[in-house]
């Protein structure tokens, strides 16, 4: 047994001394019939790492913890219960027969516990040298068989092997968060995520605030971190496939103790064990200058900190508030000398060397090369700009920009080509330009030497920020049909769609709406699609599809509905849609038969696949945009089952200052029915993102078990879906009273519970005590200790035979006294 040891403070943002005693047990794994309580531990087989309880710093909380064991200085790079300490002696981690790991304190009370994603008959959870805790079949060490493992679950430190991002078929998010202080291991301020929209890239924020990225892989390293190259300590890759992204590391000699830490102060940081010193030094830092702040000179500025001052606007552009510009404020960024008019003689101006923008709200495609891409981009009058998607080989793939450029900067070296659209006289006076500078440049090196200095200085003078060279394309034409309606869309002619679906044929048809119908269709280079054909008599339809329009063009997400373009031609109001070949979720979740095709952990994906796109519309999109009509028949499911929310009829795009409207055109009875529509907007004409996530709370309800909200039959009651789920809830019964049986024998009891419990989060009656969908995203993908609900709204159940088309009508329709109304619509 090893004595107290006398507490010191190294590195604060890393080490944690212990003020209890510890015994090394020399063995890797616990069974179902030991524990680990006190000062025990277990220790990897290699003595690289041990894990058992200790307290931090000063602290007297005590935690389970994973730290270097064979290091002096006692540095914890994983805790299980990280926000839930243990305030005394007490504490025991021991593993379920069902191949859990709990940990409880002295009450018999579960602080922590993990969730395995099935059950086994001989679990074993097991300390390996890379630092992962794992619980797997005892006779099964295939890592692909792991029941649960620490590294997907990580705290502030990365370490090699990990898969720092995202399992797209679980849906499990790999998120490292700060230390609140070395004191403290509980959830600080900063977290360093993967965002998959667009071209995925890392996110530094602080609560919601960006504060860094990475830049998009470009095939070498990120485009934000050019001192990431080959070095004699570890290798790196990024992995992109259509069931995983993610980033990882190994160490090139496994002698060497390296990690990537993010620090409480908000530094993403690798570190490496120096055994001469005993120290940790820092070999690497993702945020090098000040420059690296997060969009510090605004739209289309960029950041070269060899400059003063470091801001400045692109070639063609200049400053949207001088004179806040020049008081240093460049937060507004650039503007467009001349503004496209997509006209002829538009091209682009190269810039070399940079990070390349933002790209969240991009589009890419990982096959086209880089002349597709400039035609593909020449052809679209939203786009902005194009680049390499990858820059090995001479470069391959496309990305295409189609908002602003946000967050560029300059590097002299392992920066990236961009293509930048330019109108067409910005073009010319740039050749001019560039021809005056070669004049003068010959003049200065054919005159005499002692003017020579003097020509140098005025060309140095003269000579702008940066150099471009101009690729145009003459062939760009003006794009018919579009004098009365700016839509910024690709249009497709009627011929071509009418051709598409056999002149829309009824065989065709994939269903109605009060809109008009929707086709199938195959263009000719054999693209699927689905077309969207407005109805000429429906007045509302026109509004529904200019909304749809608006909202919807520039968004660019894995669970957002891809709108190809549209057809305007004469009287024609056409959407084009990338055709979804499972159609929607509704046909899945509520038929018997088709049911049984989604299992449990396709349901948990889905869930998560549609929260994302929510966030993405809340608070990720350059709009903020409520949907207002979420629905299971409104989520539509591609070939491998991921969702994709569709129908943006009834979106509403806020503000950056707004966060609620009223309206008095409160969706249909068919909505209203459905038992998705939010109390404050069925009573009130209230709507918010918080009306969007009481329609998730009850759709995740109903992908749970598997029936609808308003019809749900119950023996003992008549309580609707919500209702049924919170007298469960509120009478401790189990959970499986409420999934469907088609996924029982597939299901997670700890994902479902969880998943039940969101949801009931979600349709809480008031909307301020609904999670935000960002909090909603972290509580599926994380462990952390859930709040309480409270009553949701619409508990009780009615015939939709009963309502009234007045009105004046009104119904009582909760068990909490609301009544409704319905605003008179217009």
């Amino acid at each position: 047994m090893r004595g107290p040891m006398k507490a010191f403070s190294v590195l604060y943002f890393l080490c944690c001394t212990f003020s209890i005693s510890v015994v090394s047990t020399a063995v890797d794994t616990i069974g179902t019939t030991q524990s680990i309580k006190g000062g025990a531990t277990i220790v990897s087989t290699g003595g690289i790492f041990e894990l058992g309880f200790f307290s931090p710093g000063n602290s007297k909380s005590r935690y389970v913890g994973i730290w270097y064991g064979k290091i002096s200085t006692r540095t914890v790079v994983w805790v299980a219960n990280r926000d839930i300490p243990i305030n005394d002696t007490s504490g025991v981690l021991r593993l379920s027969e069902e191949g859990i790991l709990v940990l409880i304190d002295d009450t018999n009370s579960t602080i922590w516990s993990s969730n395995p994603s099935r059950s086994v008959n001989n679990p074993v959870a097991q300390l390996l040298d890379t630092g992962n805790l794992v619980v797997r079949d005892g006779n099964d060490n295939d890592p692909e068989n792991f029941l649960w493992q620490s590294f997907d679950y990580p705290c502030d430190t990365f370490l090699a092997g990990m898969k720092y991002g995202f399992n797209l078929a679980t849906g499990i998010n790999r998120v490292l968060t700060s230390w609140n202080s070395s004191d403290d291991p509980s959830s600080g301020d900063f977290t360093n995520e993967l965002d998959p929209n667009g071209v995925p890239q890392f996110y530094l924020r602080q609560g919601s605030v960006v504060m860094y990225r990475t830049g998009p892989w470009n095939g070498l390293r990120f485009t934000g971190m050019p001192n990431l190259k080959p070095n004699p300590i570890y290798t790196y890759e990024f992995v992109y496939s259509p069931k995983e992204d993610y980033y990882s590391y190994q160490l090139i000699n496994n002698s060497v103790v390296s990690m990537m830490v993010l620090t409480p102060d908000g530094n993403l940081q690798r570190f490496i064990w120096i055994d001469s010193s005993q120290s940790w030094n820092v070999y690497l830092t993702a945020q090098v200058d000040g420059c690296d702040r997060y969009a510090l000179c605004g739209a289309y500025g960029s950041c070269n900190i060899n400059n003063s001052p470091a801001c400045g606007c692109l070639e063609g552009f200049i400053p949207k508030f001088p004179q806040d510009w020049n008081a240093a404020d460049w937060s507004h960024g650039c503007v467009r000398k001349v503004p496209l008019k997509c006209r002829d003689g538009e091209g682009f101006l190269k810039y070399s060397g940079i990070k390349l923008p933002d790209t969240r709200e991009s589009w890419y495609n990982m096959t086209m090369d880089l002349n597709e891409c400039k035609k593909l981009c020449l052809k679209n009058c939203s786009c902005t700009a194009y680049s390499s998607w990858d820059v090995r080989g001479g470069g391959r793939g496309c990305i295409l920009w189609f908002v602003e450029l946000i967050d560029i900067r300059e590097y002299p070296e392992n920066g990236q080509d961009i293509y930048i659209r330019m109108d067409a006289s910005e073009l010319a006076a740039y050749r001019r330009s560039k021809r005056v500078r070669t004049i003068v440049i010959s003049v200065v090196c054919l005159g005499m030497a002692l003017l020579g200095l003097c020509l140098m200085l005025f060309v140095l003078k003269k000579k702008p920020r940066r150099e471009g060279n101009i690729v145009d394309d003459p062939e760009q034409k003006s794009t018919d049909g579009s004098k009365s309606e700016n839509f910024d869309l690709p249009l497709f002619d009627f011929a071509t769609i009418a051709c598409a679906t056999e002149n829309f044929s009824n065989k065709n048809g994939l269903g109605q709406g009060g809109f008009g119908q929707v086709y199938k269709g195959i263009l000719k280079e054999g693209q699927e699609i689905a077309v969207k054909r407005l109805s000429s008599e429906s007045r509302q339809g026109l509004d529904e599809f200019k909304n749809e329009v608006s909202s919807i063009a520039k968004l660019q997400h894995r669970n957002l509905v891809k709108l190809l373009g549209c057809c305007i031609q004469e009287d024609e109001r056409m959407l084009i849609y990338e055709y979804m070949c499972n159609k929607s979720l509704d046909s899945f979740i509520f038929d018997p038969k088709q049911s049984r095709l989604l299992d449990w952990p396709k349901r948990f994906h889905i869930i998560n696949g549609i929260a994302r796109g929510l966030l993405y519309l809340h608070q990720d999109s350059r709009l903020r945009i409520i949907h207002r009509d979420l629905k299971a028949s409104n989520v539509l499911l591609d070939n491998e089952m991921n969702p994709k929310i569709s129908d943006f009829g009834m979106a509403k795009i806020f503000g950056g200052d707004e966060t609620e409207a009223r309206t008095r055109r409160v969706l249909g009875p068919m909505f209203l029915c459905s038992g998705y529509m939010s109390p404050e907007y069925t009573i009130d004409g209230l709507f918010s993102v918080k009306s969007d996530v009481f329609s998730f709370g009850v759709l995740v309800l109903e992908i749970v078990s598997g029936k609808r909200n308003r019809g749900f039959c119950h023996q003992d009651h008549k309580l609707n879906l919500l209702g049924h789920a919170w007298r469960l809830y509120k009478e401790d019964r189990p959970i499986f009273e409420l999934i469907d049986k088609s996924v029982k024998d597939s299901c997670n009891p700890a994902q479902v519970s969880r998943s039940v419990h969101v949801g009931l989060l979600c349709v809480q009656q008031c909307p301020d005590k609904r999670p935000s969908m960002s909090t909603v995203v972290l509580m599926l993908s994380s462990e952390t200790a859930l709040p309480m609900p409270q009553e949701p709204g619409f508990l009780i159940d009615r015939d939709p035979s009963d309502m009234d088309s007045s009105p004046s009508r009104r119904e009582r329709s909760s068990s909490n006294g609301l009544t409704i109304s319905l605003p008179e619509p217009r």
